[in-house]
């Protein structure tokens, strides 16, 4: 199971770096030092390898988005500030190549498929956030939908206009909020 899982992050590596175009069978087992066979033994098919190294990668991309995630509500700021510049950094061509895949007629459903799980991971990630930052899951599963989207747009992109206005609609939202609990008191 970890060669496996060894392959499908190698599989993803090179196909960010070259394509779903530009990558077949052949570079794919050069780049995980094994013969096509190999490959097709594990996977059956270059599909499949698209698919799954997809999912997993993605997924594990989440997983290091939410280590970094703030540890109580003052440390939102930093979170606001750092993320955008990090995931562009980190992840931006591993983004360029999910969305090439799943926007693809042929893979659609399994985009549809990934985004359901997207959905409950986010739901997992409010459910921890909530008590250390104070706020009810509901407004913090949204937040990270908003946030996510950003720091998405501006690691495909770079574009500093549209993220500097969706960080301002979540600290407008983040203010708000307080102002409203604060009020409550």
């Amino acid at each position: 199971m970890q060669r496996r899982t060894e392959f499908l992050e190698i599989c993803f590596n090179t196909f960010c770096e070259n394509g779903l175009e530009n990558t077949g069978m052949k570079k794919l087992s050069e780049a995980c030092g094994v013969t096509n066979a190999a490959l097709v033994y594990y996977f059956g098919t270059k599909n499949t390898i698209v698919i799954e190294a997809t999912a997993h990668c993605m997924a594990k991309v989440e997983d290091d988005f939410m280590e970094k995630a703030p540890k109580n509500f003052e440390d939102i700021e930093r979170f606001l500030r750092e993320m955008p510049y990090l995931t562009k950094e980190l992840h931006g061509a591993k983004y360029r190549f999910m969305y090439q895949v799943y926007a693809s007629p042929k893979y659609r459903e399994y985009g549809k498929e990934f985004f359901q799980g997207v959905n409950v991971r986010y739901a997992q990630y409010a459910h921890q956030l909530s008590g250390k930052l104070g706020m009810p899951e509901d407004y913090v599963q949204g937040m990270i939908y908003l946030f996510v989207r950003a720091c998405v747009h501006y690691a495909m992109f770079e574009d500093e206009d549209y993220l500097t206005l969706e960080l301002n609609a979540i600290r407008a939202s983040l203010k708000a909020y307080m102002h409203e609990r604060l009020r409550e008191q």
